[in-house]
């Protein structure tokens, strides 16, 4: 045992990933509904390694990492955060607002009762709140206080403390609050709201016969022309209710053009493309299905396209389709990383990402029109993002003294700040800047992953103090931090702004930005109409809530 604490000591490397590994594997534990996930698993084991071990990482590592970690959560999240800025959108604003003036009234309520240090009293706001980015930006301010260096370390350290406690409770309070209590006091059946939302929203029950889906399941036909000869290839597919594509026509072994007004022949083999559901009758009124030989074939791209509006500027999923016609095919859009459900109704903006369907020459012609086209070669436009890092770093130097408080973003906000230009100016110029979604994630969550471990290890030997001098009331603040928020928008979302059930419930985990949460009301609800009103609000929560840590660290000064 003395020989691992010696390693662990003279390789504060080893245990830093140590504790990234051990971290998420007890985050992907599940007892009913709830995980920890890797980030607060990798916190507590980083805890009570540092507990034991008294490790030493460097500082520079930490400043690293969340830079990375909060450049990139700004630029994921820059285009959407400012499309929301519309009077459609803002209204789901109020829940942020909601979000943010109730932690920082708790915080402030927690601080006098309890006679909080700035450090418990951030840790415990970005716990109960489970915004990770705000340990970092605590911690930042924390930095810049008028204190001695060991005050400073030992409230740096109580930040990750205090978090780790609030997180778990708020966790545990967000999950069972969203998914089981609301529901019950708001004397719906979540699943049924849901399926009527879905259903309001232009898509049926998925066994519904003669529906043709929005994310259509799409598969290639061939077959050979009886039925339909001498008509042109508009008609035929027009007859077939427009949802299906002549991709490729064989004539006497020769492969001739495809054209909407090519009339079709006796013997023609033609290639049909569409949603499984709209195929069902295309023998019927074609002729009998063959198998396809080489020279019939065809191969369908897959591209991913960043919606910026240039020249369309459709407002719903549905609008979009019929402008696409049927040679293209809508069959997946992400918002935050999120996939939301494929239903005409449902509002399209700028900063989605669509996944389009179909030929090669179809693509060419109307992503330009779009928005861009991310390239799956291209994974992350280094030159681009370190002057966005480096921009971030120097924002992050501005101070501005409020009476005895100097006032700074810090490197969390500086990068936040820049991270949100960027992204946001790369949507105006797609031809530079890529940061492919897979890259981004990988660099975002590796990023917070090792600030966290680090905090973890640096608060290890004094999270025992703590927790002795505060007992029950961290875990206590920690679950008002989440309940009071939740349970105020839920009278909001339900009483004033008369939301379905599951937007309301997607808004209350969106300005949490709880993941675990939204999971949680989704696997209720059946499908994934929480997810629109979940996105809008994370997207402004995101930004607003990792502010709240220099916030918090000033306000508790001037009420010590």
């Amino acid at each position: 045992m003395h020989a691992i604490k010696s390693f662990l000591q003279d390789t504060p490397e080893a245990a830093l990933f140590l504790c990234l590994a051990l971290g998420y594997a007890i985050g992907k534990i599940r007892i009913w509904k709830l995980s920890l996930g890797g980030v607060a698993g990798t916190l507590i084991v980083a805890i009570f390694v540092g507990m034991a071990g008294h490790i030493t990482v460097n500082e520079q590592v930490k400043n690293i990492a969340f830079a990375l970690f909060i450049f990139t959560l700004g630029y994921i999240s820059g285009p959407t955060f400012f499309a929301s800025l519309n009077r459609k959108s803002l209204k789901y604003g109020t829940f942020t607002v909601v979000e943010v003036a109730s932690v920082l009234a708790i915080t402030a309520a927690a601080t006098v009762i309890m006679k909080l240090d700035p450090g418990t009293a951030a840790g415990l706001l970005a716990g109960g709140a489970t915004e990770s980015a705000a340990v970092g930006t605590a911690t930042d301010a924390i930095a810049r206080l008028d204190r001695p260096a060991h005050e400073i370390s030992e409230l740096q350290a109580n930040v990750g403390t205090a978090y780790s406690i609030s997180y778990i409770c708020g966790l545990i309070v967000v999950v069972l609050l969203s998914s089981q209590v609301f529901p019950i006091i708001m004397r719906v059946n979540l699943r049924d709201e849901a399926e009527k939302l879905w259903k309001q929203l232009g898509g049926g029950s998925d066994d519904a016969e003669g529906q043709v889906p929005a994310a259509p399941d799409l598969i290639g036909r061939a077959f050979q022309v009886e039925r339909v000869a001498g008509r042109t290839v508009a008609a035929v597919t027009a007859d077939l209710g427009g949802h299906l594509t002549v991709e490729r026509i064989l004539r006497g072994g020769k492969v001739i053009a495809v054209a909407d007004d090519l009339t079709l022949r006796a013997g023609d083999q033609v290639l049909v493309v569409g949603p499984r559901a709209a195929m069902v009758p295309a023998e019927g009124a074609i002729g009998p299905e063959i198998v396809p030989g080489k020279d019939l074939e065809t191969t369908l791209e897959v591209d991913q396209v960043v919606l910026d509006h240039r020249q369309d500027k459709s407002s719903t999923l549905g609008d979009l389709e019929r402008k696409l016609g049927n040679r293209l095919y809508v069959t997946g859009v992400v918002r935050e990383d999120k996939e939301l459900p494929l239903r005409p109704s449902m509002p399209v903006q700028r900063g989605d990402t669509l996944r389009l369907t179909g030929a090669k020459s179809d693509l060419a012609k109307t992503v330009p029109a779009l928005g861009y086209r991310l390239d799956p070669t291209v994974k992350a436009d280094i030159i681009y993002i370190s002057l966005g890092v480096a921009l971030g770093f120097l924002i992050g130097k501005i101070v501005v003294p409020v009476g005895s408080i100097p006032m700074t973003l810090g490197t969390g906000g500086g990068c936040l700040l820049s991270g949100l230009m960027f992204g946001w100016f790369r949507s105006r110029n797609p031809e530079i800047g890529q940061y492919a979604p897979a890259a981004a994630d990988v660099i975002k969550t590796l990023g917070l992953s090792v600030f966290i471990a680090v905090v973890g290890l640096t608060s290890g030997p004094q999270a025992v103090d703590l927790v002795r001098k505060f007992g029950w009331g961290l875990p206590i603040a920690g679950v008002l931090m989440t309940a009071v928020p939740a349970c105020i928008s839920l009278a909001v979302a339900w009483k004033v702004m008369k939301l379905p059930a599951p937007l309301a419930l997607g808004a209350i985990t969106g300005q949490q930005c709880s993941t675990p949460g939204i999971t949680a009301v989704q696997q209720v609800a059946g499908n994934a109409t929480p997810l629109m009103s979940y996105t809008i609000v994370y997207a402004l929560s995101n930004v607003a809530l990792p502010l709240l840590g220099p916030i918090a660290v000033a306000m508790t000064e001037a009420l010590s």
